[in-house]
């Protein structure tokens, strides 16, 4: 196993992967270690630098300063600030490796690699310029990233890979970037364990080896296969307006009447998350069945017309449960243990 589909493999675990900087069709690249020259090399190093300042009055002026009107209109400042920051904690600062070309080449795209400090693996932010004289950023997007052309990788023994998981998870728990556990068997072998952080930052209370997890996001994998088990069976349709599954005591008609299923599984609906301050500050045990959740959800506005926009809904998935209810006339969680 090489170091790359080790931290690769462990990344998936850890974070929702980021896009891809590679693209159908490309057979190579080629890394050059060195900053473009002038204007677009100074924006560049302007961008790394942000990023890595993991600071939101110096992102807020590179948007404002350095950015093209389009670019900073793309989403309220808030947003913008909060990428920078999520991504500041999850790589721990970036450093700059190379500008990378490919066959075919990618017009009016600059691909930058980097290296990750958290987990030291590699990056890239494909970037894309207003013009050469103002080189004002129009387009910015993260990624994962191959191992750069200049760079050869070791392979590693199975020592080794024990040896690379005890720094990375040293170093991450350090960070407080994981908060976990983690256990590498082959076979009937337990090569590592290993437990940090906190099961509740709340009560201070450390996590060992035993402790249980909420399983979170995870729950949308089940959800969605479950809803195209029902399309499959033609229970339901991709492109039915949930106000035929919701009734009005969830949400007023003008919304679900807008808003389709396909909208809910592609998080293209507008709506937003019920982990508000009700439901932070509630016993979880005040929320079991579906039901349970109406008074969270009740007040959930558009935050623009369905899809328009991409924006990560926890609402938007729980109503898929609803439509669930609905069409099975049995419980989200039957169903599931059922089906899934």
């Amino acid at each position: 196993m090489t170091r790359k589909i080790l931290l690769t493999t462990l990344l998936c675990v850890f974070f929702v992967s980021f896009a891809t900087a590679q693209q159908p069709g490309e057979i190579s690249y080629k890394d050059e270690s060195v900053l473009p020259a002038g204007k677009k090399g100074e924006r560049i190093q302007s961008i790394i630098d942000t990023f890595n300042s993991n600071d939101p009055d110096r992102i807020r002026r590179f948007i404002e300063e350095e950015c093209s009107e389009k670019f900073r209109n793309y989403a309220p400042m808030d947003e913008h600030i909060d990428v920078s920051l999520n991504t500041f904690r999850e790589t721990g600062g970036l450093t700059f490796h190379s500008i990378r070309t490919y066959v075919p080449e990618r017009k009016g795209e600059t691909v930058i690699i980097l290296k990750d400090k958290n987990f030291d693996s590699w990056r890239s932010i494909v970037v894309r310029f207003a013009d050469e004289e103002s080189c004002l950023v129009s387009f910015l997007r993260f990624g994962d990233a191959r191992t750069p052309s200049n760079v050869t990788e070791s392979i590693l023994t199975e020592e080794d890979i024990i040896q690379e998981v005890k720094e990375l998870m040293t170093r991450l728990c350090e960070r407080d970037v994981f908060s976990g556990t983690v256990l590498i068997a082959k076979g009937e072998d337990v090569l590592y364990s290993y437990a940090c952080g906190e099961a509740s930052k709340r009560f201070h209370v450390p996590n060992n080896i035993d402790t249980k997890f909420n399983l979170g996001s995870m729950n949308k994998m089940f959800t969605s296969t479950s809803i195209v088990q029902l399309a499959e069976k033609g229970k339901l349709s991709f492109q039915d307006p949930i106000s035929k599954y919701v009734d009005e005591s969830w949400l007023p008609e003008e919304i679900t009447s807008k808003v389709t299923i396909h909208h809910l599984l592609t998080h293209t609906s507008g709506l937003g998350s019920y982990f508000n301050e009700t439901f932070m500050n509630g016993s979880r045990a005040r929320f079991r069945a579906l039901e349970d959740f109406k008074p969270l959800v009740k007040d959930e506005k558009l935050a623009f017309e369905p899809g328009k926009r991409f924006r990560y809904s926890n609402t938007g998935m729980f109503f898929l449960g609803v439509v669930i209810e609905s069409v099975t006339g049995q419980s989200y969680f039957d169903y599931i243990r059922e089906n899934i």
